[in-house]
């Protein structure tokens, strides 16, 4: 899996085969299911998004930027709610809220792809114009990667692509695992050999790879002597993402290719075992071809997340017109396969995001692109609302179904902060679990609850708690998202019918609370809930799926739980309005 950059591609590769972590590692194929299509009068509505971007129907799982038009390709079954039949669909936008659908852009129909065409990227090559890289399955399902150009280079729309007959370009044949080997990236030039560079992510054993391939004409391409980087026991490497952060500028985004002073270079990767992603920053070096992560944070499972939540198969690509990195990922279904085939539709990508270097040089931040902020309707305010323990306050004149709330809490002194020491678990998800939104400590639980019964028999709570290091004496701050309270649905966990996923995600926030101050903005739209702490430092994507809390009936709180105060400061909620064309056309 993988996208692009100059020209984005986000093509996900992922199923709703519900266990540990949310989803089974393998691209399961549901044979009895995948065929199985509704119509579009007989689509469901119920929990389905307002302002994410979603086909019609069916099941989904990035953008180009070319001649002033956002390409987003992504897979999509045209038959079924559920993984198959997959081709390379193709939406069109110039403002990447409102979208056309296009005819889909490749299908298998050769013989290097006839098993799948599966995710891949773009690069706008000078000279040839945008190149789409795609991972084909043959006949014996050895994956191999292809290559893709347009039909017509004039039109904006790319409507049209040819698959040449001198694919596939790169082959598992130098001791490469033939079905582990997938997912070519973005490409990035270097000056100063007359390289192309692209990754291929990889396993070796439980060896996580990302296999680099360089070419002087973008056609031949020829394995380099090391993988750019590895890590043991992380297993398969999916999706894996390689680009350049800025030290110095804290507003723009670089382009791929860009290889000057003051950067570090970001590798993310997708995690086939845990359906989870982690990145490091780290320092390229392009006469060695080697990337080596700073070390001030894991390398590994535990390492830093783009999103700490329903969050995968993402991709980052740079927006030359806006001079800004921007990073687009998809959170599959929450619930069963089952439900997925009687709504009749299957997945969304989440609103696109900035992405920075946090001013700290030790994480990215992450913040929604201005655009969807022209959704905004009707508002309503909130200031200086102090909360005792054990208060909340519904936040009225929204409909917080369909909302984005911005807010800015005001937690005081820290010194009702309770200690975190060694019996405390490093693993914040666990941590959550733990201590949840109803448990209370000194500062916090507070935040919001969302997708609400105005009883809260059913609402999915988004908050932070803080504690206090013992041995840096600083401020630990733990941010939650919880769905197990989310839904009044149960199911019988059967053989026949799976469990719906209802967990509770977390993510530690580096803030220092100097000013006592920490920020939370949420983006609720139905079954989505995007949350981003302290502007963007850690954020969480949580789907849930509520019986009784939905649409008019959903309600929105501001809550405090701990035993010390803490003062709303400033909140803003704005309804959201649906884009004026999503998605409609040829599908």
């Amino acid at each position: 899996m993988s996208a692009s950059n100059i020209i984005y591609v986000l093509l996900l590769i992922v199923l709703a085969n519900i266990i540990n972590n949310g989803v089974d590692a393998k691209h399961k194929v549901f044979h009895e299911l995948q065929s199985k299509s509704k119509s579009l009068e007989s689509v469901s509505p119920l929990h389905r998004t307002s302002y994410h971007f979603q086909p019609p129907r069916n099941w989904i799982n990035g953008p180009m930027l070319y001649k002033g038009i956002y390409h987003l390709f992504y897979q999509y079954n045209p038959k079924g709610a559920v993984w198959g039949n997959i081709v390379w669909a193709h939406s069109v936008s110039k403002d990447l809220i409102n979208w056309e659908a296009l005819e889909p852009a490749i299908y298998p129909s050769k013989w290097f792809d006839i098993n799948g065409t599966w995710s891949g990227s773009a690069t706008n090559v000078p000279g040839k114009g945008p190149v789409i890289l795609y991972t084909g399955i043959t006949e014996n399902h050895t994956q191999i990667q292809n290559y893709a150009i347009p039909q017509d280079l004039s039109d904006p729309y790319l409507k049209k692509w040819i698959k040449p007959d001198d694919n596939p370009i790169v082959q598992p044949n130098h001791g490469e695992n033939g079905s582990a080997f997938r997912d070519p990236t973005t490409a990035w030039f270097n000056k100063q050999d007359g390289y192309w560079r692209i990754l291929v992510g990889s396993k070796k054993n439980h060896r996580g790879v990302a296999y680099m391939y360089k070419s002087r004409n973008f056609k031949n391409w020829v394995k380099t002597k090391r993988p750019l980087h590895s890590k043991a026991k992380t297993g398969m490497w999916e999706c894996p993402d390689f680009f350049p952060v800025s030290v110095t500028d804290k507003k723009n985004g670089l382009d791929t290719s860009y290889n000057g002073p003051n950067i570090k270079h970001v590798l993310k990767v997708s995690l086939d075992l845990t359906r989870y992603e982690y990145y490091t920053l780290g320092k390229y070096n392009t006469k060695k071809d080697r990337y080596i992560p700073d070390g001030k944070t894991p390398d590994g499972w535990d390492g830093l997340r783009f999103d700490y939540g329903n969050f995968y198969a993402s991709k980052t690509f740079f927006d030359d017109m806006k001079k800004r990195r921007i990073l687009w990922g998809w959170a599959n279904e929450s619930d069963t396969v089952e439900d997925d085939v009687l709504k009749g539709w299957a997945g969304v990508q989440l609103i696109p995001r900035t992405v920075l270097l946090d001013t700290s040089g030790k994480q990215l931040v992450f913040w929604p692109i201005e655009e969807i902020e022209s959704l905004r309707g009707k508002n309503v305010q909130m200031n200086n609302q102090k909360m005792e323990m054990g208060q909340s306050f519904e936040v009225k004149g929204i409909t917080p179904a369909q909302v984005d709330v911005d807010v800015t809490f005001n937690v005081g002194s820290l010194e009702k902060a309770e200690t975190f020491d060694t019996s405390y678990t490093t693993k914040p998800l666990e941590l959550c679990n733990k201590k949840g939104s109803n448990v209370s400590g000194g500062i916090g639980p507070f935040g919001l609850i969302t997708l609400a019964t105005s009883d809260l028999e059913e609402y999915t709570p988004v908050f932070f708690r803080v504690f206090k290091d013992v041995l840096t004496k600083k401020p630990k701050v733990l941010m939650c998202s919880d769905a197990k309270p989310s839904t009044l649905e149960t199911d019988t966990g059967s053989d026949q019918k799976q469990m719906m996923y209802k967990p509770s995600f977390g993510g530690f926030v580096d803030v220092d609370l100097a000013d006592g101050k920490i920020s939370l903005r949420s983006l609720i739209d139905h079954s989505v809930v995007e949350s981003f702490g302290a502007k963007g430092k850690t954020v969480i994507t949580s789907r849930v799926y509520p019986t009784k809390a939905v649409g008019e009936k959903a309600h929105l709180f501001v809550f405090n739980n701990g035993s010390q105060p803490v003062t709303v400061e400033s909140l803003n909620a704005w309804n959201m309005q649906k884009p004026q064309k999503m998605n409609q056309g040829a599908h």
